[in-house]
């Protein structure tokens, strides 16, 4: 395993631990790992695009990462019901049906290259900025964000639902082109 890789399996490794300190109250050290976890993915994309040490392993293991950040996070804050349940039940709902599909193609033995959609790199900046908006304030004892008389996670929650709909309905259209391509059914 390169080092890229092994920094990666280290955020997948890290977000059990994320979890519990979401479920448990201790968001200081909520926080500090989900901002690690950005850390390391920059770190391990730097250095595997400086020292060309990209590997078809890493093309896979980092998305799976961030996946497991992500659906981790927004099932241990919907636990605690600092964001919505429907909206950690839409989150989770998008990347199974996007990692189910990948696991469909593959079986049928088409060549996948991991490009994500435009709408879905906004969904992943929104997706981050509000498990950010909903863990920096108490771990920070930074007060709530009002713009416009809203309150920020508030606006996130609707901007979150709004990428996660249209990046799941496209990554949907998506493969079935690629599925309808392949003819359907084997």
């Amino acid at each position: 395993m390169s080092i890229p890789n092994i920094i990666t399996f280290l955020r997948i490794v890290a977000v059990p631990a994320a979890m519990y300190m979401i479920l448990t109250a201790n968001m200081e050290w909520a926080f500090a790992l989900f901002v690690a976890a950005g850390v390391s993915d920059a770190l391990d994309g730097a250095i595997a695009r400086m020292f060309r040490a990209r590997t078809v392993l890493g093309g896979y293991l980092d998305p799976l990462a961030d996946k497991a950040l992500i659906v981790g996070v927004y099932v241990a804050l919907a636990w605690t019901g600092a964001i919505p349940l429907w909206l950690a039940m839409m989150v989770v709902f998008r990347d199974v049906m996007i990692i189910g599909g990948v696991i469909l193609l593959f079986t049928l033995k088409e060549t996948l290259a991991m490009q994500p959609l435009y709408i879905s790199k906004v969904n992943t900046v929104v997706q981050i900025a509000l498990a950010a908006a909903v863990l920096a304030p108490p771990a920070l004892g930074l007060p709530e964000i009002h713009l416009g008389g809203w309150e920020l996670v508030e606006l996130l929650v609707y901007a979150c639902a709004v990428t996660t709909v249209l990046s799941g309905v496209l990554y949907a259209r998506r493969g079935a082109l690629l599925f309808n391509r392949l003819g359907g059914v084997p």
